[in-house]
């Protein structure tokens, strides 16, 4: 049976140039319309099933936060249903629940009983919650004087105090330090593994690389993409560019295509110290990453860049022409050569490039290939573990006594 399931959610708003214009539309005799739509949510399905982990994407009021709301019941739609099988525990709003003048510890015996656990379980999770909290001495002071940091480790404290069925996460753990950030996650891990069913909202795309087996895009209130985490997150970064409206972006085979093509990437391959391509790189030695490209009307400010992403499409390594002080921007087809020590971890990893206008793409897009090439790092003669070979060495001194 699905944990969570979504049907045709819409969610407008009135909005009325006074406020007596609503007055004249309800009494009106002859129905005068005195109001405009704004459309935040338009026709959302999708369905989560149990012990899935699905992640939510796209751009500031894309409707993600909303969609949540609705979900977890804090705020209605306009039309459709959302219906939740399991116990939901959902950490939305930083502090969302909390009273700000009262303390830490009767802000968690009022959040757990919201959340259906009795008086005695939350007396019993009590010294796990601040434990897991680390908040000290504040547990027993006003809310109102706490960091938004130590707000989202209580609140997440309590919301996970017991292992949910249903895990509903905001961008809220993106406001906590980097120690706490790693326990969320372990947490959320732990839970994954023994059966949750999670639905996350964030901007950080290696958390939802990491954690979720399926993301969705929104865009405008729509579903755009609902499918593997690394489609998604290629479609997302293409969607970035300022220019993306006009531009062609296509989402195929887990390669995107984008950028109005005023200048492309016509190829990749690697080549070794001795010249010969190949696919197959051995951990720290030097190689040569060949772009073929083709600047057909750009005549200056033109950039190539790459990411080498790992499996789960972490980006690893990136860099550009304009980093490196390479100008790139004569007419005609090139081939463009970064010369580099692969210091990277054993695995498999793809290659992305994109050409655009100066530092980054969000500007002017003229062509993003991802999964433009593959390779394999071996480590033949190394024993590390990690994502990096970093050039280690050890001395022993001996301390006198």
């Amino acid at each position: 049976m699905s944990s969570i399931i979504v049907k045709g959610i819409c969610k407008s708003y009135k909005k009325y140039n006074s406020r007596y214009d609503r007055l004249i539309e309800w009494f009106s005799p002859f129905n005068s319309c005195r109001h405009s739509v704004t459309t935040i949510l338009d026709d959302i399905n999708f369905t989560v099933n149990p012990g899935e982990a699905v992640g939510i994407i796209g751009v500031n009021g894309a409707g993600k936060s909303t969609l949540l709301k609705i979900i977890t019941g804090t705020t209605a739609a306009t039309r459709g249903r959302v219906k939740i099988n399991g116990r939901v525990a959902a950490l939305l709003e930083l502090g969302m629940g909390f009273h700000p003048d009262f303390t830490g510890r009767d802000n968690v015996f009022m959040s757990g009983q919201l959340l259906g656990m009795s008086l005695e379980q939350i007396r019993e999770l009590m010294p796990f919650i601040e434990e897991f909290a680390e908040i000290g001495q504040y547990i027993d002071q006003p809310v109102r004087t706490y960091s938004s940091g130590m707000q989202v480790r209580l609140a997440f404290s309590v919301a996970t105090a017991l292992r949910p069925e249903v895990l509903i996460v905001d961008e809220a753990l993106s406001v906590g330090d980097a120690y706490f950030q790693a326990k969320c996650f372990a947490r959320i891990k732990e839970y994954k593994s023994r059966g949750t069913t999670l639905l996350i909202v964030s901007h950080d795309q290696a958390a939802i690389a990491n954690l979720c087996s399926r993301a969705i895009l929104l865009e405008k209130g729509r579903v755009v993409a609902d499918t593997v985490p690394t489609d998604v997150m290629n479609l997302y970064n293409a969607k970035l560019s300022k220019t993306s409206d006009t531009m062609d972006v296509k989402l195929h085979e887990g390669k995107m295509v984008s950028g109005d093509l005023r200048a492309v990437v016509n190829g990749f391959y690697v080549l070794d110290s001795k010249g010969n391509k190949v696919e197959t790189l051995t951990v720290s030695n030097k190689y040569e990453l060949c772009f073929e490209i083709d600047n057909k009307e750009i005549s200056s400010g033109l950039t190539l860049g790459f990411h080498i992403r790992d499996r789960l499409g972490n980006v690893i390594f990136g860099i550009n022409t304009l980093a490196l002080k390479a100008d790139i921007s004569s007419l005609g087809p090139k081939l463009i050569k970064f010369i580099l020590n692969m210091n990277i971890g054993v695995g498999e990893f793809s290659v992305s490039a994109a050409l655009h206008k100066e530092r980054d793409h969000y500007e002017e897009c003229y062509h993003w290939v991802d999964g433009l090439g593959t390779f394999h790092v071996v480590a033949p003669e190394r024993i590390f573990v990690g994502s990096a070979w970093l050039d280690a060495d050890c001395q022993i001194v001996n301390l006198e006594k």
